[in-house]
């Protein structure tokens, strides 16, 4: 009898077993599938750490205090410490922690804390999803890139602007700048304010601001030479985020000579059938060795409902003038209104924007001045 209830006990225990083996080997082949780590994972800056996912689920693990010596110098017991996400405490204790990844969800502000409440590190996590995957913070036209540069000269100083989608309104979390050549130990660190970013290499130092409007940055190459032609392009490169800690990167490569793009001509009456115009005062000197080419347009049509007529109305013929000094120009007959504009003569850079200035009628102010007289 008890022969046999062994018997029984070893078929079932041995058939339980199996099955626990079996649905062990399931569960296993499952997270092997399905709960895979993150494809990478960097420091963007001190405590801040970028985690690339792919939508699938997974684990980041972080660490409180870096080593069991460190608890035992402060004298804090693993099972202390104890975790918050985004100020709400988290059920996870202890020295490690795991964070939950789902699709792009999962980042968040990670602090830890001794068993008094004292704050022992804090680490901000930002979800980076795959290119293919990827939901744009920004958002372009047709015909332009997410970032927008520009330069007003050859000083070494530029901008890039860039729109927000209009439900994903974020801020800059990190700015990169460099020459293409710099080698990989370019450093890059933000000030107190988050606001102003300094990247240093060997040879290269830049400076690069946010202005208040949170969607352009303006920077400066502080060892370029204006005098001397460019050999390597300027790589810019914008981290911006989400209040869901969602970020995103955008580069742009560029030549200074691509972007320059002056500033607006001033343009004045000499007389009434002659104009002139001047170099605006923010482009680079000498003006013989930074020429501009001009191009002159006459309206016949003034449109004086228009902001700027040069945009809103169609020119008969456009002219082009060179010149390195203030320029002089005879109206036609007729005219009411001229357009002038400026590039750089020697590279295929953009044209600024249009200046204009209107004409007065004199024949109209004749026959006022008759009728008045009679």
């Amino acid at each position: 009898m008890l022969l046999t209830s062994w018997f029984y006990f070893s078929m079932l225990w041995g058939w339980t077993f199996d099955m626990k083996l079996f649905v062990f080997g399931i569960v296993c082949a499952f997270l092997q599938v399905s709960c895979q780590n993150p494809t990478s994972h960097w420091t963007l800056l001190p405590h801040t750490l970028v985690v690339e996912v792919d939508g699938t689920l997974g684990q980041q693990p972080l660490s409180c205090l870096e080593s069991p010596e460190e608890l035992t110098r402060r004298d804090i017991k693993s099972q202390d410490i104890f975790w918050r996400k985004n100020g709400v405490q988290e059920a996870q204790r202890g020295n490690s922690y795991l964070v939950q990844l789902e699709e792009s969800l999962g980042g968040g502000n990670y602090t830890c804390h001794s068993e008094d409440g004292s704050l022992l590190n804090h680490t901000v996590i930002l979800i980076q999803e795959e290119e293919t995957k990827r939901r744009k913070i920004l958002v372009k036209s047709d015909q332009e890139d997410y970032l927008k540069c520009s330069a007003q000269n050859y000083n070494g100083e530029f901008h890039c602007s860039w729109t927000w989608h209009s439900r994903r309104v974020g801020k800059v979390a990190f700015i990169k700048a460099r020459r293409v050549t710099d080698s990989n130990d370019i450093q890059c660190s933000v000030d107190t304010s988050g606001q102003r970013w300094t990247c240093s290499s060997g040879q290269r130092h830049f400076g690069c601001s946010v202005d208040d409007s949170g969607h352009r940055i303006l920077c400066l190459d502080k060892q370029h030479c204006p005098y001397t032609e460019e050999s390597q392009q300027i790589h810019i490169s914008v981290y911006v985020k989400t209040e869901h800690f969602l970020v995103e990167n955008y580069s742009k490569h560029f030549y200074l000579s691509e972007i320059v793009k002056p500033d607006k001509v001033m343009i004045s009456t000499v007389n009434t059938t002659m104009i002139e115009w001047s170099y605006p005062r923010s482009w680079s000197s000498p003006f013989s060795y930074f020429p501009l080419t001009f191009q002159i347009a006459q309206l016949k049509k003034g449109c004086e409902k228009c902001d700027n007529p040069c945009t809103d109305s169609k020119a008969t013929k456009i002219l082009t003038a060179h010149s390195t000094d203030i320029c002089q120009f005879e109206v036609k007959r007729k005219t009411k209104a001229v357009c002038v504009r400026a590039k750089d003569a020697l590279c295929n850079s953009p044209w600024s924007e249009w200046s204009h200035i209107r004409l007065k009628n004199k024949k109209k102010k004749n026959n006022r001045h008759r009728k008045n007289k009679q």
